[in-house]
């Protein structure tokens, strides 16, 4: 099992650093949904398949992430509070390399 540490800003303005998990499979829409870092059916609403941009946030550190996907430029396209360096969590999966990885959740919409 590898984990690595990743730094959450929260709805609230508060900082959280919290483990993911690398070995399965999941995504930081999952990771904050696993700590419950946003109100309950106020992340995720859409289950992860990039349909609600209820987990939008905001990418600060400069790791590479993925290429956004169609669905995600869509939906970000339609969000609220889009800036720059937006994101939907659901679209970013826990790998090794993403170790020290800082976000901060967008206000819900």
């Amino acid at each position: 099992m590898s984990d690595i540490k990743i730094k959450i800003k929260d709805r609230e303005g508060v900082s959280h650093e919290v483990d993911a998990p690398t070995d399965m499979n999941m995504n930081l829409m999952e990771v904050v949904r696993s700590y419950e870092l946003a109100p309950e059916g106020t992340i995720g609403v859409c289950g992860g398949m990039a349909m609600c941009a209820s987990c939008q946030c905001y990418v600060h550190s400069d790791h590479a992430l993925p290429e956004k996907s169609d669905d995600e430029d869509a939906m970000l396209a339609e969000a609220f509070y889009v800036e720059e360096n937006s994101r939907l969590g659901c679209q970013i999966h826990m790998t090794e390399d993403l170790d020290g990885l800082e976000v901060e959740l967008a206000p819900e919409s």
